[in-house]
């Protein structure tokens, strides 16, 4: 995988410059990941539930990572990589707080003790650190080999944008029923799964004979939604950037802080009710900008988005949304008070 990532050199979109993936910067980064990974083992290794102190220190430890990050490519490789990278990453993050939405459904619905999640939520990164890594490859191969790819990921964010549009605008009973769920069905079919939890343990002897515990499949669970979510965001951030290690930088620094930011964002994501419209939003803003860059490859004379323009696009609508999300909050605030204002002010006969 290494090899064809450093390898793949795909024509970048919108102004980027030579890949910056060296072997020995490729082999630094995945060091450092890995080191970082082991660390939130090490960290889960004792299963609690932490603090909101805890929780914000390490959310805010796994926020500076990428942003000297950021600094250190604008000093070793220029402005270009360094805002490439930045809005590539806030991109990832967007949508990494969006999928955090999704593992609280599923946490919940398989009742995971609490102390047990950080482990959960550590194998859905691991995973999906993998998902991504073999995403990212075959996604520079086919845009080294294919230039209709451009094409074909701006048509993938397009319709990804409709969809969660739809579902911003209707919102529907995101209740899971666990034994609908395929992976569960399939795996109940073949395995006998225990009722209980057993600590941080997936398979336990029952009986004389070894059987899955509850956290095994929601391990499955959470695996199976990694792919639905590296299929839209691997092309999002090839969309802001052709240089496949870049795109492995920011979804890799994205995810590596999910476990902390999950107990920080876990009751104001509900607040957040216009995140839907602002991810629909720049998922097909990004679509239109890699249809553009296929069709400017046929046609020169048709124009390119900056990816500083992109970058100020992605930072504006987050920023309109989160107000716009927090005035909303404040105006339901005020409507359900609203009632009992006016039952308070009726005089007693």
């Amino acid at each position: 995988m290494l090899t064809a990532l450093s390898a793949a050199t795909p024509a970048p979109p919108a102004g980027s410059l030579e890949s910056i993936g060296t072997p020995t910067l490729w082999i630094a980064t995945i060091a450092g990941v890995a080191a970082l990974f082991a660390i939130d083992f090490l960290v889960t290794r004792r299963p609690h539930d932490p603090s909101m102190r805890e929780a914000i220190g390490w959310s805010a430890f796994y926020i500076a990572i990428p942003v000297v990050f950021g600094g250190w490519l604008w000093w070793r490789y220029g402005s270009q990589q360094s805002v490439e990278y930045y809005a590539g990453y806030l991109v990832e993050k967007s949508l990494s707080v969006d999928n955090l939405f999704v593992f609280i459904i599923l946490l919940s619905a398989f009742a995971v003790p609490r102390e047990l999640r950080q482990r959960v939520l550590l194998i859905g990164v691991g995973g999906a650190l993998v998902l991504r890594g073999i995403f990212i490859a075959l996604g520079a191969q086919m845009i080294a080999s294919f230039a209709w790819t451009f094409l074909l990921f701006g048509a993938i964010l397009l319709a990804t944008a409709v969809k969660v549009g739809r579902d911003a605008l209707s919102p529907t009973d995101h209740s899971i029923d666990v034994d609908q769920l395929r992976s569960v069905r399939l795996i109940r079919r073949f395995h006998p799964v225990t009722d209980t939890y057993a600590g941080t343990s997936l398979v336990v002897r029952q009986g004389g004979r070894r059987a899955l515990t509850p956290l095994a499949l929601v391990a499955v669970a959470i695996l199976g939604t990694d792919i639905v979510f590296a299929i839209d965001s691997v092309p999002a951030v090839y969309g802001i950037t052709g240089d496949p290690y870049l795109v492995f930088a920011t979804n890799a620094f994205a995810l590596l802080g999910l476990r902390a930011l999950y107990f920080v964002l876990e009751g104001a994501l509900a607040k957040l009710v216009h995140l839907g419209h602002g991810l629909s939003l720049i998922l097909a803003f990004i679509g239109v900008k890699l249809v553009l860059h296929w069709a400017h490859g046929v046609w020169p004379a048709v124009p390119e988005i900056p990816t500083l323009l992109s970058l100020g696009v992605i930072i504006g609508i987050l920023a309109v949304v989160t107000v716009t999300s927090l005035a909303a909050n404040t105006r339901s605030a005020e409507q359900a008070d609203e009632p009992e204002d006016e039952a308070s002010s009726v005089p007693h006969a």
